[in-house]
């Protein structure tokens, strides 16, 4: 999905902190792939796999709020109800999990 970048735009603090949270998950699962790798026991990977879970969750959350504080409030001020089905599309695939 190709988002119209001038009305999707975004700070750059707000961009960079969720890259920044997103390349930790990327790290914790390539650790636990290396877990995997060397034989650790299952039970210490399905925590660390709930770990990096917990951190998707809060990842999505944050870009949730801030697409709902920005993007939503400006479609529903332009009327534009494209948008706002696509975030109501993106909420019920984010509580489907």
């Amino acid at each position: 999905m190709q988002a119209d970048k001038k009305s999707h735009i975004h700070s750059k603090g707000h961009n960079r902190a969720m890259i920044n949270r997103l390349s930790k998950s990327i790290g914790h699962l390539q650790s636990i792939k290396t877990m995997i790798e060397n034989g650790r026991d299952c039970s210490e990977i399905v925590i660390q796999l709930a770990a990096v879970r917990g951190e998707i969750a809060s990842t999505a959350k944050a870009i949730l709020k801030e697409h709902l504080s920005h993007c939503v409030v400006h479609a529903i001020q332009d009327g534009d109800e494209k948008k706002i089905e696509e975030f109501k599309k993106a909420m019920d695939s984010f509580l489907k999990y």
